[in-house]
């Protein structure tokens, strides 16, 4: 079993900056990526970044120039790191991963969800 935690969400100026951190744990042999989604209410749930354990990335076009998403191997963690934030970009973000274990090839797995609200 895998767990996903996400944090570092929270209410921010339009401007601002907020960094989002997503730590996973529990029983596997490896990831194979991960990444960042959100979704605002009456939306879907839409991808905003994500990295492959060969550091290799792909950005929404709403991100790029503004987002960068990262990871800690050593702690199995991936970060947002999110710089001019606007209005628009208020909704719930949520971390996806996806891990190997000794049963499965590919096991995606989300966390809870962090809020962030960008708002004066």
């Amino acid at each position: 079993q895998v767990q996903v935690v996400e944090s570092g969400g929270g209410l921010v100026q339009p401007g601002g900056s907020l960094r989002l951190s997503c730590s996973a744990s529990g029983s596997f042999l490896s990831i194979n990526a991960m990444g960042w989604y959100r979704q605002a209410p009456g939306n879907q749930r839409d991808l905003v970044a994500r990295i492959t354990s060969e550091n290799r990335t792909l950005y929404a076009d709403s991100a790029k120039g503004r987002f960068t998403i990262s990871t800690d191997i050593a702690k199995n963690t991936v970060y947002l790191q999110m710089n001019s934030l606007k209005p628009e970009d208020t909704a719930a973000y949520y971390c996806n991963v996806d891990t190997t274990s000794r049963d499965t090839i590919s096991r995606l797995t989300w966390g809870q969800g962090t809020q962030v609200t960008v708002s004066s």
